[in-house]
């Protein structure tokens, strides 16, 4: 910290300054909680003093993390220059703090700078931290269970000339890995690093890796990925600085139908980039995966802007990871560039399924009006006008959504129950709470509500929307037509698929990319399946072929419209999904 404690003597020539009573450090935190939700010309005073102090004084762990917490919220949140400069700085010294090393482990996975984080990562991010901090992780080999299956698989991770020590030598295989990868690298990247150059497909090598489930330590340096220092340096609006207290109103059905971003803008790729792993960081700091932002692709990557500080770096997966029907985005929820917290959306048929997550220091802050712009942006993006949640984000499955009353959250947003059952549970609660405003219902009953999926209409109330159609019966259709003509002779099965249908499309792939070309060869068989297609029109089976080439596209998003624009090819998967093949 670099400071002489309160006990030196002064300096010679400088006489001591006049002190008053010294708050305690118990005391200054407390201040500090009852204003962190109080902006203005005065809270800022406040904040500052109570900050000046503390950054003098030498903090116990559970202490560290409220400080921290609070810097984090106010640097996001800040009330004005003065107060964001000071947070800056005490963020950027945070990893140095003298009481931080001495309670570095009380602290470990909390993602705070200085600390370590210990987390079984999936393949995709174990292979991008081995590329990015090779000397940053190991492997928590007390923590490994599964060691025993590493030692069958090490010969596919040697040389030739490396299998006579293995197949005689009994050797554990923490020694193994030790005398394999030198001493220019740890034993977790060259155990994640080896895997990415196993010769087979993608997902096979990540589904041999994450059946191991390696526990990792990430180590604390001076750019490893944590919570303290994370935000976004490329396409950041203005500072907006809080001056107000927060806005906590749900917006109306009407008010987030008049809701528009700002901007809407396309990245570069290397900006897209640095977003992609600003989210990736964003998980691992938090001892998560997402799928999407493993396999984002920076060439689709755009900043949606609301204004005063609200932007979401929407991003789309690569191609090969994008599924056959719906297109699945990601996207950082930053305020003042500071990761808050993230969304997915699954889109098709003009509707839409949400996951909406907000980080922990920021949980109650402005999660309505965030919502609604979330809503807003899908819409704009996609042109949804159904949302979808699920029971897993209701809380089916999922403690942390019934500790935070998410079934409450959204039905104050507008969401409601269609099954029967729900809606009268929904309203014989509503009507004990106006008879008791004090009362909350209880978990029983959330997870009895949460059973059910609830459905957001902006516009008229329809069936052919996610969380209402049966899309696995679409692969179930698939699955029957492939098994009964290609039984296990799969590579011929894609063949003949494509051959015929190019044919009966009446198109040329020829010149298309190879993403385009994959996408394509995904959809034959779907394509053949199609009720009725063999009498459409030829404009409607070519305007087919170019939904299937879209799917290869540089922006999924593409796809979304056109399949949602071709009004023959959505009955025809309405009605494969409306009945499971026997």
């Amino acid at each position: 910290m670099g400071r002489a404690p309160a006990s030196s003597p002064p300096r010679l020539g400088r006489p001591p300054k006049a002190r008053g009573p010294r708050t305690s450090r118990a005391a200054l935190l407390r201040e500090l909680i009852s204003l962190k939700l109080q902006f203005g010309s005065q809270a800022a005073a406040r904040k500052r003093v109570a900050l000046r102090s503390l950054d003098r004084e030498e903090l116990g762990a559970h202490e560290l993390f409220t400080l921290h917490e609070l810097l984090c919220f106010w640097r996001a949140y800040p009330d004005d220059a003065s107060l964001l400069r000071q947070v800056e700085r005490m963020l950027r010294s945070f990893a140095n703090r003298g009481d931080l090393r001495i309670h570095a482990e009380k602290l470990a996975d909390s993602g705070i700078a200085g600390t370590a984080i210990r987390y079984a990562f999936y393949a995709d991010t174990a292979r991008w931290l081995a590329h990015r901090w090779p000397a940053s992780i190991a492997i928590d080999w007390p923590r490994f269970e599964r060691a025993d299956r590493l030692e069958e698989l090490l010969p596919l991770l040697a040389h030739p000339a490396e299998i006579p020590a293995l197949d005689e030598l009994a050797l554990p295989p923490r020694d193994w890995l030790r005398r394999m990868r030198g001493s220019r690298t740890s034993d977790a990247a060259f155990l994640a690093l080896r895997f990415a150059e196993l010769p087979m497909s993608d997902l096979a090598r990540e589904i041999l890796y994450d059946q191991l489930d390696v526990p990792w330590v990430l180590s604390p340096g001076a750019d490893t990925p944590s919570r303290t220092l994370a935000q976004a340096r490329v396409g950041r609006a203005p500072i907006a600085f809080q001056r107000r207290a927060l806005a906590r109103e749900r917006p109306s059905t009407d008010q987030i139908l008049r809701l528009r971003p700002r901007a809407v803008r396309t990245l570069s790729p290397a900006d897209g980039a640095h977003l992609v792993d600003l989210a990736r960081a964003a998980m691992v700091t938090r001892a998560r995966d997402l799928d999407v932002f493993s396999y984002a692709d920076r060439r689709d990557v755009r900043l949606v802007d609301f204004g005063h500080g609200l932007q979401f770096a929407c991003m789309g997966a690569r191609p090969e990871r994008r599924l056959l029907l719906e297109a699945v985005y990601g996207y950082l929820t930053l305020k003042n560039g500071v990761p808050i917290g993230y969304v997915l959306t699954s889109t098709l048929f003009g509707s839409a399924e949400m996951a909406y997550n907000v980080f922990d220091p920021w949980r109650g802050a402005e999660a309505g009006p965030i919502y609604a712009r979330v809503l807003a942006m899908t819409r704009h993006l996609f042109g949804c006008d159904t949302f979808t949640i699920v029971p897993y984000q209701l809380g089916e499955g999922n403690d942390e959504a019934i500790d935070s009353g998410a079934w409450w959250f959204y039905q104050k947003m507008g969401f409601r129950p269609r099954a029967s059952a729900a809606v009268s549970l929904m309203k014989r609660e509503l009507s004990r709470a106006r008879r008791e405003p004090l009362r909350r219902s209880s978990v029983a009953t959330l997870r009895r509500l949460a059973r059910h999926t609830l459905h957001l209409d902006l516009g008229r109330r329809r069936d052919d929307v996610l969380g209402r159609l049966e899309l696995p019966n679409v692969g179930l259709h698939a699955m029957r037509f492939l098994g009964t003509r290609y039984g296990a002779d799969r590579e011929r099965a894609a063949e003949d698929c494509a051959a015929q249908a190019t044919a009966l499309l009446g198109v040329s792939i020829t010149g298309w990319s190879a993403d385009e070309s994959q996408a394509f060869d995904r959809w034959a068989p779907l394509i053949l399946l199609l009720p009725g297609i063999e009498k459409w029109s030829a404009p409607e089976k070519a305007a087919l072929a170019e939904v299937a080439r879209a799917k290869g596209g540089r922006r999924e998003a593409d796809f979304v419209r056109r399949f949602d624009e071709h009004r023959k090819l959505r009955r025809a998967i309405v009605s494969l999904a409306a009945q499971e093949p026997r």
